[in-house]
């Protein structure tokens, strides 16, 4: 992350089973951890990446 975007982003999220969620629209995380999924180079977006952050409600 660039120093100009830091603490200026927003993190929406629809991932409501994540205990982070925020009324269904909004992370209320700081700062989330984008991982790539194992063994998965496809190139596809739907592949690529998980939210390391995320925690089961």
């Amino acid at each position: 992350m660039s120093e100009s975007k830091a603490g200026c982003q927003t993190i929406g999220c629809r991932v409501t089973s994540c205990r982070y969620n925020q009324r269904g629209m909004a992370c209320e995380l700081s700062r989330i951890e984008v991982e790539p999924q194992s063994r998965c180079h496809t190139g596809e977006a739907c592949d690529e990446s998980l939210c390391g952050s995320y925690k089961a409600k």
